[in-house]
């Protein structure tokens, strides 16, 4: 069965077209590194009217093999700390820039749950990381406790949208 909080919506569409507004009066595009949201915020993105001006796409590394092939994350890193944390947010978002002509990166990485994840991170614990060429790169942490793993995503997807429109509209 297919669930409600899965879908792109007209309501998620709507938060994303200040942010490929903002992209595009800055002349700006913006790549993602999705883990827990697997490319969601990419493709609400690319449902805002003109995103292929300013979305280059998105990198989907679910596993901490695959964060460490396609953006370069420290495997050190992912071994001693686990994929769920600021720095591995961050290195994820800085791999996005490095790998893509973009110049804004978000990143996501987290537990949907409902059970705690490999390393012992709780459900619900989110880290978002933003960077934009030229400005101080950003990390976030974020606790979705006592939400179902749909309810998880959605609101990763929100706070993920609200931070790149936050790093967009810098001027």
């Amino acid at each position: 069965m297919k669930s409600a909080e899965n879908c792109i919506t007209r309501a998620l569409v709507e938060k994303a077209q200040p942010i490929v507004d903002a992209l595009r009066e800055r002349n700006l595009s913006v790549v993602t590194a999705e883990s827990c949201t697997a490319g969601l915020i990419a493709a609400i993105l690319s449902h805002a009217p003109h995103a292929g001006e300013s979305l280059h796409g998105g990198f989907v590394v679910y596993s901490k093999e695959h964060k460490i092939s396609s953006l370069g994350v420290d495997a050190a890193l992912l071994s001693s700390t686990g994929s769920v944390n600021a720095e591995v947010a961050l290195q994820m978002a800085l791999g996005a820039l490095r790998h893509s002509p973009a110049s804004v990166s978000l990143a996501v990485t987290g537990v949907l749950g409902p059970d705690p994840d490999e390393d012992g991170n709780p459900a619900g614990l989110v880290y978002f990381a933003t960077c934009r060429r030229g400005f101080e790169s950003v990390s976030v942490k974020q606790i979705f406790a006592g939400e179902s793993p749909d309810v998880v995503r959605r609101h990763a997807v929100k706070h993920g949208l609200k931070l790149l429109l936050q790093i967009a509209s810098l001027d």
